[in-house]
């Protein structure tokens, strides 16, 4: 027993994206392509053309940065904090930043004032993946070359894989991630 799918009205959208931004933080980028996807999922649904619902999406999206619900800035100053203490690189976080909308400008800019360093998010990584001095046994050359690798796909540069992972002593490793 499905529900009868009703075309997209103002109201309807609002409160999905009033029952999605109380779920889940947004960039307006973010918030207009799920109200776009609703969108074209109902209009697929009822055999209509999507894009004659689309003003309602913009329309709904500007209320939503009008009244504040949503604010791109500190969505991404908040994405930023996260990535960051999940230990992700720059690289990766101005992806995710461009992906869920954010300007390059503005990513650039939080990117530039954010006060952790590449080596010292490369060190959180490390630390949980039990890479570098963390590991446990011996670091033979080629498992050395597979935690490297995995680092650089997380983002880090090869510098500074080699760096976190070559790394003896644990205590020094920080402490340089504090002077950086």
């Amino acid at each position: 027993m499905s529900r009868k799918m009703r075309a997209p009205t103002e109201d309807r959208l609002m409160r999905a994206a009033l029952h999605y931004l109380d779920r889940y933080g947004s960039s307006a980028g973010n918030l207009h392509r799920v109200l776009e996807r609703k969108v074209w999922r109902v209009a697929a649904a009822l055999e209509e053309d999507p894009a004659s619902y689309m003003h309602m999406v913009d329309a709904v999206v500007a209320r939503c940065e009008a009244s504040g619900l949503v604010d791109d800035r500190l969505y991404a100053e908040s994405k930023i904090a996260s990535e960051r203490r999940k230990g992700r690189s720059t690289r990766r976080i101005a992806a995710v930043l461009q992906t869920k909308g954010i300007s390059q400008d503005m990513a650039e800019t939080l990117l530039a004032r954010d006060e952790t360093t590449d080596l010292a998010a490369a060190c959180v990584a490390a630390r949980k993946k039990r890479f570098g001095p963390w590991r446990k046994g011996d670091a033979d050359p080629e498992r050395q070359r597979k935690e490297i690798a995995s680092l650089c796909r997380q983002g880090f540069s090869l510098q500074i894989a080699r760096k976190v992972v070559e790394a003896t002593d644990r205590d020094r490793l920080l402490s340089d991630c504090d002077e950086a």
